[in-house]
């Protein structure tokens, strides 16, 4: 890995998030900028086995930066779990010349390419797009600013409802890890309550509240859920229903519609700042990185310790909910 880097291949991989495609662009047209040759890969880790490879030029990359979702692709990939699998998509690389990767993607892809990377003459770059925002070492993800305001904006307008009705709607974000889109998209709505996978739920704490408010007349109320949550949005909707029988409950589950979408601003700067920073971390010969936004500088850490690491919600933010949700 000593060599110097003159071909980038670039991939998405996991779960889509808007900014993707953002982060593609600054990749390809930072790569053309040094003279670098930039190879897209269909299809995240698969597309490298099955050699769907094309070669990126700065027009492929043009008109893409405000759409969701990914040009190239993502798909989940069990035969890059094999050493088989991954020597296949070795040779491949070497047919095009390509000796230096870009992984657009989560925790799951920072591991595929930490392994990669240490079988094989590969030095790989991690940048972080993921919905969740539940990968340590960086402020932002690509995808999570977006994601939070889709579920804000679909929370204001079920707030609505709810207060026309003097409802209460239980609702459902992603989130299968990691609480903190229901974490930002609760705090930023006024939902009387949050439920997250890092703390465990206390369902008699959540109905005595909700009696409580229903004693004196406050019958409009969101419980924002995220879908790692131990308990469930459907399960807690029986039990309050049970033990507070007139009160009207409803549960909306908000699903995929969080991935999709153009990314914000905000997402769009930092997929730009971090594909721009991937290629001159190649260039630099600085391989096997993440790399993030701290503090709002660039930040690397080596891959085999941001596998190793989560994002860890702090107890100010739980008590912040605790606080303002009364």
């Amino acid at each position: 890995m000593e060599s110097k880097v003159t071909k980038i291949g670039v991939l998405t991989s996991g779960g889509d998030a808007p900014g993707m495609n953002a982060a593609i662009r600054a990749v390809v047209r930072t790569g053309i900028y040094h003279n670098l040759e930039v190879y897209g890969i269909m299809r995240g880790y698969m597309g490298m086995i099955d050699n769907d490879i094309f070669k990126m030029e700065s027009k492929t990359v043009a008109n893409i930066i405000q759409r969701g979702g990914t040009i190239l692709k993502t798909a989940r990939c069990k035969e890059f779990y094999t050493i088989e699998g991954r020597k296949k998509a070795y040779e491949n690389l070497k047919e095009f010349g390509i000796d230096g990767l870009v992984v657009i993607g989560g925790d799951g892809s920072f591991r595929g390419a930490q392994i990669f990377s240490h079988e094989f003459d590969i030095p790989c770059i991690g940048l972080p797009g993921t919905i969740d925002k539940d990968i340590a070492g960086t402020d932002f993800t690509i995808g999570f600013d977006t994601a939070v305001n889709t579920a804000v904006d679909a929370i204001d307008k079920v707030r609505d409802t709810a207060d026309a009705h003097d409802r209460l709607f239980i609702i459902e974000v992603m989130g299968r890890d990691s609480g903190y889109i229901a974490l930002h998209s609760g705090v930023a709505t006024g939902a009387e309550n949050i439920l997250i996978p890092e703390r465990k739920t206390d369902v008699e704490s959540v109905v005595k509240a909700l009696e409580e408010k229903h004693g004196r007349k406050k019958l409009v109320n969101i419980i924002v859920v995220a879908e790692g949550e131990s308990f469930g949005a459907v399960e807690l909707a029986k039990v309050i229903t049970e033990r507070i029988p007139d009160q009207e409950v409803r549960v909306t589950i908000l699903g995929h519609i969080q991935r999709g979408g153009s990314p914000t601003c905000f997402d769009r700067l930092i997929a730009s700042r971090m594909g721009y920073a991937a290629v001159e971390c190649l260039i630099a010969g600085k391989f096997n990185v993440f790399v993030g936004i701290l503090n709002n500088k660039m930040h690397y850490i080596p891959l085999d310790q941001a596998i190793k690491q989560k994002q860890k919600i702090s107890e100010d933010w739980m008590k912040i909910v605790k606080i303002l949700s009364s």
